[in-house]
């Protein structure tokens, strides 16, 4: 029927193929199809249920476009639920295999930083527990490279274990100090920003030379923040910071590249931080964004605060 409808209007010599002639074509060559059938599949009224899938493509369509195209079945899923579009998960795992949609896979992250032998090292104040009951309790740093037309490009991250918000970025054409260091600033003033204090929280890097510099160790120090190293060349003594890395390059450099200059880099960090943070789903959360999962949490605390302070006191 698909086949008929897009060529029954095609033309040979000014005249159109029209119905009955593709019919008796393809009859002639094994696919038997009556002219009548045709027309009665015609005026046979749409199914509720191809209403209902044309409907909700276009908002699979909107969800994944709108989230890098990163999102898989289940987290389109999740969010047309969020927006109180009700849909089972296997309609939309069924439409998106139909539409060739699909999310994105992660590659082997590879190592940027190199440690110093010489330098002194905090001890491991983590040892692999990378959970927090709060925010601003433990933050996890790293740095990666993104190769460009123009050469190679440096992204450093901050990131909150409690809810995973990168608090702080930076991008750069060498990886230096300043390069980390920047990317801590940037933290720092955005808790400031908001009104919390980062004093007690313990900071864990690994064992790269930016991050046991003077002037690195020096500013965690101004800031009030404990330093935490992992053991040399063991990335599973910095995975979560490894793991936003392994989101960076696979939802962002590998599916929007090939970069041409630093700009266009850090134009792309820029928008994909406020995306993470604001609007990407984490299921380790219960489905909701960073900065969302942070703002239940200061709410109920908030709550309880209140509570506490206007029950009665016993006697």
């Amino acid at each position: 029927m698909r086949f008929i409808d897009e060529h029954r209007h095609d033309t040979v010599d000014g005249r159109e193929f029209g119905v009955e002639p593709i019919c008796r074509v393809l009859t002639e060559h094994g696919c038997k199809i009556a002219p009548a059938t045709y027309w009665a599949h015609a005026k046979r009224p749409t199914s509720a249920r191809a209403v209902r899938d044309a409907e909700l493509i276009v908002e699979i369509r909107r969800v994944h476009g709108a989230n890098y195209g990163v999102y898989g079945a289940r987290k389109v899923w999740r969010q047309l639920n969020r927006e109180g579009i009700a849909v089972a998960r296997c309609t939309v795992e069924r439409l998106m295999a139909a539409e060739g949609l699909t999310g994105a896979v992660r590659g082997a992250a590879k190592r940027t930083t190199r440690p110093d032998p010489a330098a002194p090292r905090p001890e491991d104040l983590v040892e692999r527990q990378f959970v927090a009951a709060r925010p601003n309790q433990l933050w996890v740093v790293d740095f990666t490279y993104v190769a460009t037309w123009s050469g190679f490009v440096y992204v450093a991250f901050c990131v909150d274990v409690f809810a995973r918000v990168i608090t702080g970025w930076r991008v750069s054409r060498s990886m230096t100090t300043d390069l980390v260091l920047d990317a801590l600033e940037m933290g720092i003033w955005q808790r400031q920003r908001q009104g919390h204090d980062i004093q007690g929280l313990v900071h864990h890097s690994d064992a790269g030379s930016q991050y046991t510099s003077i002037r690195y160790t020096e500013r965690l120090a101004e800031a009030g923040a404990k330093p935490s190293i992992g053991s040399v060349g063991d990335s599973y003594d910095n995975a979560t910071a490894e793991s936003i890395i392994g989101l960076f390059k696979t939802e962002v450099i590998r599916r929007r590249g090939p970069w041409r200059t630093l700009d266009d880099v850090e134009i792309a960090t820029l928008e994909w931080v406020d995306w993470f943070n604001n609007r990407r789903l984490f299921e380790a959360l219960g489905n909701v964004p960073p900065a969302e999962a942070e703002t239940n949490h200061y709410l109920t605390a908030a709550t309880a605060e209140t509570l506490e302070m206007s029950e009665p006191s016993l006697h």
